[in-house]
């Protein structure tokens, strides 16, 4: 679709998002006119991203995506961080990226550049439309430096570790997680000196007779900037302060994001004028991913990537759809049974649209505007519109919009053409590729398989002729071997085979 439709066309629906500084939905309104800024904690290239760390970017890909629907240019930065993130999310233990390049014995760059392109395929794959631009935290330590010197003399204190952030200089700190509860931060490692447990690293400095590979001089020492402190100036130097949203797992909700928060509010110098001031209107949070054994950790080992569901024969929009099939601030389990229903719902949804393509050659249904499109729609379709609108309007509440786009495949005595704009439309918002994509793209071959397509096809080719010639025990001898090797057979499916789920 070329277009997106205009705010006050869509007045009847009007966007509303849950804040989580409130804890409530709240009508969004930009701070420019027509004109959303949007940041978004991206990852630590330390290793791959598993299934769960993904989760964040299908949902404020949906975001950004909702944000457009509604007629608003969308300007998002998502950084990447390639130091200064410790060990333990709770700003304790060492730099993940030195102690990622130790025990791999490579350059801390080349451990970088090699999961920061992992992650951009990653993204990709799962059809997330790419930021504005990539904010990368070593390109910005001069201005980290900068920001640490401006509000080092009124809310931070030195140690011989680095210099540390006075959580007490700031009012309401904490308020994001809910309230200041020291016993929150009780999983952080003490350091001598600390005024206050919840006191964060804004600097921290290399240890004695210790050279890291990624260090820079400041004024307290050779050493790296604090996790924290990469975001707040990211953010501000290429969004400016205040902006619009930030985002990220619900996890960030507890200490970096608060952390973000108390910089942010000390370096405006607003921490009396403004003590509400937190240098985003909105801070929004995705639910974790779970899986039967509890949350997913890379610290646990074995962790799920994109890139094993390729391994084992699923289609990276399976895991897109089984993301949306869930609301972003709901816990949603993984496992294989629910890929399986999410992969089997995106096979028909992609049946039912490469029917109506069918019927509709040399329709350009994907330069329809939204504007034509509401002006034009048949009838029956036009309900439909408005509940898609009103569903992802209210907070993305894509499980109610998803079986819209199933209704509009379904709905009888419509032109072919003016469904296939619709469910454009639709598609604009949840990025399934639903016109472009094909059924045969799905049948994604497992990384273990024990028979080639070729062989596939061969066999299906014999069963086909012994079940014409009424065989059926020799029709049944071949399907059971062939799922003996991992081949679903699916008798009446046009496609005629799918490989079979071999997710451990």
């Amino acid at each position: 679709m070329a277009g997106a439709m205009s705010q006050d066309q869509h007045s009847d629906a009007r966007l509303r998002l849950f804040n989580s500084l409130t804890r409530s939905i709240e009508p969004f309104a930009p701070i420019e006119p027509n004109h959303a800024r949007v940041y978004s904690c991206g990852p630590t290239v330390y290793n791959y991203a598993h299934i769960g760390n993904l989760r964040a970017y299908v949902f404020v890909d949906t975001l950004r995506r909702t944000l457009l629907w509604k007629g608003l240019d969308v300007t998002q930065i998502i950084n990447i961080t390639d130091v200064g993130h410790l060990t333990s999310d709770a700003d304790a233990g060492d730099d993940k990226m030195e102690a990622a390049a130790r025990a791999s014995a490579k350059s801390i760059w080349d451990i970088a550049a090699h999961y920061t392109e992992a992650f951009k395929a990653n993204i990709a794959d799962l059809n997330i439309m790419a930021p504005s631009e990539w904010t990368v935290a070593t390109d910005y330590v001069p201005q980290m430096i900068e920001f640490a010197q401006k509000i080092a003399d009124a809310h931070c204190y030195e140690l011989d570790s680095g210099l540390y952030f006075d959580s007490s200089t700031v009012p309401n700190y904490g308020a994001l997680a809910g309230g200041r509860d020291d016993a929150a931060h009780a999983r952080i490692d003490p350091v001598a000196g600390k005024r206050n447990p919840s006191d964060f690293a804004i600097w921290r400095k290399s240890p004695p007779g210790e050279q890291r590979q990624m260090e820079w001089d400041s004024p307290w020492g050779k050493g790296a900037p604090g996790w924290h402190l990469e975001c707040s100036v990211m953010s501000q130097a290429r969004l400016g302060q205040p902006f619009d949203i930030h985002t990220g797992g619900i996890d960030h909700r507890e200490i970096h994001h608060p952390n973000e928060i108390a910089q942010n509010q000390a370096y405006c110098g607003c921490t009396d004028a403004q003590p509400d001031f937190t240098g985003a209107r909105w801070w929004m949070h995705n639910n974790f991913l779970v899986d039967r054994q509890g949350k997913m950790s890379k610290s646990k080992g074995g962790f799920t990537t994109l890139f094993s569901l390729v391994d084992a024969g699923v289609h990276p929009i399976a895991y897109r759809l089984l993301c949306l099939g869930a609301h972003y601030r709901s816990e949603l389990e993984f496992s294989a049974d629910n890929l399986a229903a999410a992969l089997t719902r995106l096979k028909r949804l992609l049946m039912g649209v490469e029917g109506l393509k069918a019927r509709a050659e040399g329709i350009t249904w994907q330069s329809v505007t939204l504007d034509y499109l509401r002006a034009n729609l048949h009838p029956k379709l036009v309900p439909l519109l408005e509940q898609f609108d009103a569903a992802i309007a209210d907070d993305l509440m894509t499980p109610r919009a998803l079986p819209l786009l199933e209704e509009a495949i379904a709905v009888k005595k419509v032109p072919v053409d003016e469904k296939l704009c619709l469910i454009a439309a639709f598609d604009q918002a949840l990025g399934l590729r639903l016109l472009d994509l094909t059924r045969a793209e799905l049948r994604v071959q497992p990384k273990d398989a024990q028979i080639t397509p070729e062989e596939i096809e061969a066999e299906l080719e014999r069963r086909t002729a012994a079940r014409a010639e009424k065989d059926f025990a020799l029709s049944d001898e071949i399907r059971d071997a062939l799922i003996a090797r991992g081949v679903e057979v699916m008798d009446g499916d046009p496609l005629r085979w799918d490989w079979r789920l071999t997710l451990a």
